[in-house]
């Protein structure tokens, strides 16, 4: 499987950027302090991941908003479409998203050049995040009767979604046969997905 190096960097890097700006939202919406200096953190670590996949766009010698502008309208339908009705959905929205999605380009940069192969996935696999966002999740369904069951909807909503914009990555690439081939990838983002929500208490 060989995605092209720069529609992937540039769709990668913009998702990163919706992350954080779904993490600063969170922060500033937070009911706690712990919770706003924890998110912040988060927010902190998407924040890098995108500087570092710009970095890498530049290295190809492309603009990074050139390359990342197509990208654009599909990202922010994902954005506004995971936002969510309060603070707990919001936060679980990026937790299945960025979760899915990290672990998609991440497995899918292994067909890059052996060398941009192994820094993406440097970038893509930082923790830090996830941590946080379930910590904050368990607090709230620990703390509010039924929390749990709207969540669990919520969450499986949000995987159809995901799904498209990782799809969406293969459209971008020349690569023939790329579909049929990463299939089995698709497979084990269900299986991490659903590892994750097992983790909260929640059905995916």
């Amino acid at each position: 499987m060989v995605p092209e190096p720069v529609p992937f960097l540039g769709q990668a890097a913009y998702i990163q950027l919706v992350f954080f700006e779904g993490l600063a939202l969170a922060v500033q919406t937070a009911p706690t302090l712990r919770a706003k200096e924890g998110l912040s953190a988060a927010a902190g670590v998407a924040l890098r991941k995108h500087h570092a996949l710009i970095a890498e766009l530049r290295l190809q010698g492309v603009e990074p908003v050139d390359v990342m502008a197509p990208f654009a309208p599909a990202a922010e339908r994902l954005e506004s479409a995971s936002r969510g009705g309060d603070w707990e959905e919001l936060l679980l929205a990026i937790h299945v998203t960025s979760g899915m999605l990290d672990g998609y380009f991440s497995r899918l940069s292994n067909g890059l050049h052996a060398d941009l192969a192994r820094r993406v996935r440097a970038i893509l696999d930082e923790a830090g995040s996830a941590t946080v966002l379930e910590r904050e999740l368990s607090v709230a369904i620990a703390e509010q009767p039924g929390l749990a069951d709207r969540l669990a909807l919520w969450g499986r909503s949000l995987v159809g979604d995901t799904l498209l914009i990782a799809r969406s990555a293969l459209r971008a690439s020349d690569a023939r046969g790329l579909e049929e081939r990463v299939e089995p990838i698709f497979t084990e983002l269900i299986a991490d997905h659903t590892r994750r929500m097992d983790a909260l208490g929640l059905t995916a």
